[in-house]
């Protein structure tokens, strides 16, 4: 059935915003297909949703034999073996004493609970975010997101007691700062707040992305996150790691924290964990979590069993295909790619990020950041189907965010969609 987005446009929400007009109605590993049969390749994946591609059909599999049997009957009544089974393995593979997990829907979610767990536990009102940051568009996470005034416009006056420090990136930082030195300069802006807004002893947590998404995947130096772990456990602070984006192996590892071996006390969960079934998850140790009392949080879907079987699956696939092992060797590959790219296109400004989770940044040859460029790719991309998707604050990055078990073939497919899509974006470059 040939459906067009124009007959129903009238009936949704301006919010719900389309950087297409296309209607999907079914994917398989790298590819959608619309409702007229036109195949396009997917390289934004739901951000990052599908871990192992559209309709993995282990996961497929793992989601109908569930909903056959039940669909929900509320985890605050009853108890489901795929979710308890699932809430096992993720404390099998979180670094450190991360071994108790409570289970929502999304990253939103997910951050609101890591927030509330974290007043909980230490009594303090104060949370220290960071400029860059993207945490989620529910009142409590779009109170520490910062990676573009839009998110906040006509909300505020928002959650209080949220402080903003700067995130080590190259636009944040002064000009000519190598990765050692804007390390230490964020480093030193939280003391600053510590000096002059919040003191230690009244700050609850420090909440960051340990590779920033939405910001521009941004890869920090480890010694800023070795930092703020030192200057947590010097005041009695929380650390919480966003790794809802960067988590679940993009980066090479499980987590993208293990690349700084830095343990976070709280870590948050989503997009790949069930994959493409609404989840997401707060992660900590048995001895915060006992802070959190029964009815000091809830959800009527989180840890329902369809997501756990599902979640299961993805954790199943990964070990039996090996999917670190390839999200390192078609990383490097898709990285050299690209830097072949950024040889042939000026515009091409930089190439960063860590195995999957991989960015390009555009910019005018005269220094004008390069949103504008960005987006002629991403339209020119489109004309030869392919999704692709922006980041950054300024809009001038394009992310790829690629199945983790994608192959050869389809990063070759895709770069060279993106060889002739820069074509057409470096002659508007002047």
């Amino acid at each position: 059935m040939d459906v067009q987005f124009s007959d129903y446009e009238a009936y949704l929400s301006p919010a719900l915003y389309k950087t297409t007009d296309l209607v999907v109605e079914r994917g398989l590993g790298s590819h959608i297909w619309t409702t007229d049969g036109t195949k396009y390749l997917d390289w934004v994946q739901g951000i990052a949703v599908n871990a192992l591609g559209h309709s993995h059909p282990k996961v497929v599999a793992a989601i109908t034999e569930q909903v056959a049997k039940l669909t929900t009957a509320s985890f605050n009544m009853v108890n489901y073996p795929t979710t308890l089974q699932l809430a096992k393995r993720i404390a099998q593979a979180a670094p450190g004493e991360l071994s108790s997990t409570f289970f929502s829907n999304g990253g939103a979610e997910a951050t609101d609970g890591a927030l509330k767990l974290a007043r909980a536990y230490t009594k303090r009102p104060g949370i220290i975010a960071f400029k860059g940051s993207f945490h989620g568009r529910t009142f409590g996470a779009m109170s520490v997101t910062a990676s573009n005034s839009k998110y906040r416009k006509y909300a505020e006056p928002l959650v209080g007691g949220i402080h903003f420090a700067t995130y080590p990136s190259v636009d944040q930082c002064p000009d000519g700062y190598d990765a050692e030195q804007r390390s230490q300069w964020c480093l030193n802006d939280i003391q600053r707040i510590f000096d002059y807004i919040c003191a230690p002893d009244e700050t609850a947590a420090i909440l960051v992305e340990p590779i920033q998404g939405e910001g521009g995947y941004v890869v920090p130096p480890d010694s800023f996150l070795k930092g703020l772990r030192s200057l947590c456990d010097a005041h009695g602070i929380l650390l919480i790691f966003d790794e809802i984006q960067a988590g679940y192996g993009r980066t090479g590892t499980m987590f993208a924290s293990e690349h700084a071996g830095v343990v976070p006390d709280i870590m948050t969960l989503g997009k790949a964990l069930a994959g493409g079934i609404p989840a997401s998850a707060v992660v900590s140790t048995p001895e915060i979590m006992e802070e959190w009392h029964p009815g000091m949080h809830g959800g009527t879907f989180g840890g329902n069993p369809i997501m756990g079987a599902a979640g299961l699956a993805v954790l199943d696939e990964f070990a039996a295909s090996d999917i670190l092992t390839n999200v390192n060797k078609m990383g490097d590959y898709l990285r050299l790619q690209l830097l072949k790219l950024k040889d042939q296109y000026p515009i091409v400004h930089d190439v960063r990020g860590l195995g999957l989770m991989l960015a390009i940044e555009l910019d005018h040859s005269d220094g004008r950041s390069g949103g504008d460029l960005v987006e002629i790719t991403r339209a020119q991309a489109l004309k030869r189907h392919m999704l692709t998707l922006s980041c950054g604050v300024k809009g001038n990055g394009m992310r790829m965010a690629t199945p983790l078990n994608v192959t050869q073939d389809v990063i070759d497919e895709g770069i060279a969609i993106l060889d002739e899509s820069l074509a057409q974006a470096q002659q508007a470059d002047a």
